[in-house]
């Protein structure tokens, strides 16, 4: 059985959600999977989630799984602070090659359709493979993301969500699919390798 990590930062809810419902479809595949967000900045965001009951992610923690999962808030086109601050601190994993061949992956939300999703999916990924991973991207099995019926997140690097600009738009039920999709998608491969 395959062990997923599902690690985020959400300071607005939209994220948490999505890790969510990547971690379901991780499980629907077999996996064993742990929901963990990293830690708050000493300045939190403005309007920041509280509340949230996954436990606080350690940089060590990464080397026990199989498969990594992260997902983060897009800032200015790329992932959020509190995202790169953690991976930031993975220099002795690197060292070691502690991630080279597991399984790694990214997912993200906008505030606009067009706020940045796949700049801040290649910002995840870039850090991912630098750390030696094997990436699974929101594959075209995925059709949802193809749909011009409604606005709808989603990219071939990853699941995403658009907030609005006032964040009060939740993730779509397609947006959510894709997340489970992608959640299923990575726990097979990390199956397949690691298995």
């Amino acid at each position: 059985m395959a062990k997923v990590l599902v690690l985020y930062y959400s300071a607005f809810g939209h994220i948490e959600t999505l890790a969510n419902a990547v971690a379901e479809g991780a499980r629907g595949a077999g996996a064993e999977v742990d929901v963990k967000r990293v830690p708050e900045p000493p300045r939190p965001a403005h309007h920041a989630q509280a509340g949230q009951s996954a436990p606080v992610a350690e940089i060590g923690d990464l080397a026990s799984y199989d498969a990594i999962i992260v997902g983060t808030g897009t800032r200015f086109g790329r992932m959020s602070g509190p995202m790169a601050s953690f991976l930031d601190q993975g220099g002795g994993l690197w060292a070691k090659g502690a991630l080279n061949g597991k399984v790694g992956a990214a997912f993200t939300s906008t505030g606009t359709q067009h706020g940045g999703q796949e700049t801040t999916l290649f910002s995840i990924i870039t850090n991912l493979l630098h750390f030696g991973m094997v990436i699974v991207g929101l594959d075209y099995g995925f059709q949802g993301q193809m749909t011009t019926s409604e606005i709808v997140g989603g990219a071939p690097y990853g699941a995403t969500t658009i907030a609005g600009g006032d964040g009060s738009r939740q993730p779509s039920a397609i947006e959510l699919d894709g997340a489970r999709y992608q959640g299923r998608r990575v726990a097979e491969v990390a199956q397949k390798l690691h298995g």
